[in-house]
Order: C-alpha cells, then structure tokens, then sequence
C-alpha cells in the first residue's frame, strides 16, 4: 500500500495567510498542518508517501519535510501545475504507485481516528469514509439505502439526498490509475473524485464506512480555528 498527500491548490480562502505560503503549512495549534495527514498515513502503516504540491512552495515543502526520515517514513514530491482535480493525483502518482493499492488523503483534512484495521484489510475495489455533517452540500454525499448500503454519491448536490459526507481519505486498487485516466471532466472543468468512486460503486466494488470522531476540513478560517482549539484541548493547555 502506496499512500499520496494531495497538498497542492491555491487556498483562496485563506487568503492573506496563504498569500506566501501553502495552506498546508499553516500551524494547527502545535504543528504544521500537513502534520496531521502523514501522521494518518503513518499509524496506518503506510511508509512511503507522495507528496503532491504547486511549483509555487515546493521548496517549503523540502526545508520542512526533507526525505521523510525524521518520521520513520520515505517522501517522494511530484509538483502539480494547476488544479484539475483531486482524481488527478492518481495520474501524476501513477509511477509512484507502480503496481501497488493507494491511499490518498487531503492535505487539509485531520481526523483522530486509527484507520490501520481498515486500511491494513483492505484487498481490492474502493474504500472510502463517511460521516454526518450539517452542511452536506459542500461535500460529496453518499445516498444509502435502507439496510445502509451505499446507491449513490453526488457531488456538492444542492439537495443532498443524506446528511453523510465523504470525508478527504480514499483508498483504491491500481486500476485506479486507468479510471482516472478516462474520466471526463466536469462542468467544473474538473476530473472529479466522486465520478471515481461511482464507478467502483456501480460495479459493486466500494465499501463505504461510517465514523463520527473528529474530522474537519480545515480549509476555512473558522474550521481552520476550530480544529486548533480541538487540538489544543487534547493537549490540555487552553
């Protein structure tokens, strides 16, 4: 099992504080917040790493990270140009996976959950993670049936059909790299995760798992707040 950080993009909404930095490298309370994605990775027993970022803070990236040694792991960095998506990551990662599965997780998503059961049982198909959220439009919503079997999952629907998100961490076999290859972009312009994923739904080969401990996509100045002071609280200092 590969793993993949996508921690490219502009962060516009952060804006002035990453006017000359990547969001990713902004402190969650005691750390950088790419901190908290490799440290996912790495309890789930995944070592070797690719980091995707923008030419722009490629070497922030380097000074801070280096070759992964000081976190028992092994870094690898691809640059991605501009933004076409988050299924894009298994294109440029696609020589970097090699013959193996992958995780991707988003450079901007933190979780405190232990995923290594799941990840480490993972054989073939797609795996991804849901949780219930109160503002399931911003996300892409997984639609079940009444046995709490995944039918569906819409992106960013204007009326989502459940309140489960699917949050930033995916886990697929290597044919991952020839879906994305020929996945259509959206009207966004975009070649999108959630058109991945319905593909291994609709041959019956995703399994979606429900959580409810932390998770925040810290790509705002509150969520951004929120998960610092969540942080911060574990640590017993505030």
């Amino acid at each position: 099992m590969k793993g993949i950080i996508l921690a490219g993009g502009k962060a516009t909404r952060l804006r002035p504080l990453t006017t000359i930095t990547s969001k990713q490298l902004l402190p969650v309370f005691d750390k950088p917040m790419i901190y908290y994605p490799i440290e996912t990775l790495i309890k789930a027993g995944i070592k070797d790493i690719l980091i995707i970022i923008s030419p722009e803070y490629s070497g922030h990236f380097l000074n801070l990270l280096g070759d992964g040694k000081q976190f028992g792991a092994r870094f690898s960095y691809a640059v991605q140009k501009e933004a076409r998506g988050l299924a894009d990551a298994f294109i440029i990662g696609a020589d970097f996976m090699d013959d193996d599965n992958v995780t991707m997780i988003l450079g901007d998503n933190i979780f405190d959950k232990d995923f290594s059961e799941e990840i480490k049982n993972f054989k073939s198909g797609a795996m991804v993670f849901a949780k219930q959220v109160e503002d399931p439009e911003r996300f892409g919503v997984v639609e079940f049936d009444k046995d709490m079997n995944a039918i569906s999952i819409e992106e960013k629907p204007e009326k989502p059909k459940s309140d489960y998100a699917v949050v930033g961490l995916y886990t697929y076999d290597n044919r991952v790299i020839e879906y994305a290859k020929n996945l259509a972009p959206s009207v966004r312009g975009e070649i999108e995760i959630t058109d991945l994923n319905n593909i291994y739904l609709k041959n019956g080969e995703m399994k979606v798992n429900i959580f409810d401990t932390l998770w925040e996509d810290a790509g705002t100045f509150e969520s951004l707040l929120r998960v610092a002071n969540i942080m911060a609280e574990k640590k017993k200092v505030i």
